[in-house]
């Protein structure tokens, strides 16, 4: 049984859910690309790849709470950047490790790449992640 989750207070999708929940043995999600587009659908941060990393980041996180998950449960990432350049791709990796994402360490790919789907935008992540059992995690706060 695949769940499908658009997430309301993000801008609506035109033709795909935010995230999209499995459960076999564990229950992951799988999200569609998080976007620098505030709940209006505009563009947060035009021409800067740092903001839009940051708002690209609090969409994630978004997302991850409408499944039930969290940026500490992330397993898999893939970070998109329009540019040709090292010192941007860096730029927006250090949001990525400030933003909790590289606790764990997640696994991860970096990627400079030439457009992505809106007009002016320069960072995409899309993200797996494992939506922990309620059972579990009152179990895991309780040892701690």
């Amino acid at each position: 049984m695949i769940q499908r989750v658009t997430t309301p207070v993000l801008f609506p999708p035109p033709t795909y859910a935010h995230a999209s929940v499995v459960e076999a043995g564990t229950k992951l999600a799988f999200l569609a690309g998080s976007v620098p587009l505030d709940g209006d659908g505009n563009l947060v941060g035009p021409g800067d790849p740092v903001r839009q990393a940051e708002q690209v980041i609090a969409n994630l996180e978004e997302q991850l709470r409408a499944v039930g998950s969290d940026l500490a449960h992330v397993v898999v990432t893939d970070v998109y950047v329009v540019s040709g350049e090292t010192a941007v791709l860096s730029a927006v990796w250090d949001v990525v490790e400030a933003s909790g994402l590289s606790l764990g360490p997640h696994s991860s790919t970096l990627l400079g790449v030439t457009c992505l789907g809106y007009s002016g935008q320069l960072v995409e992540i899309t993200a797996t992640a494992v939506v922990p059992d309620k059972a579990a995690v009152v179990a895991e706060e309780a040892r701690r």
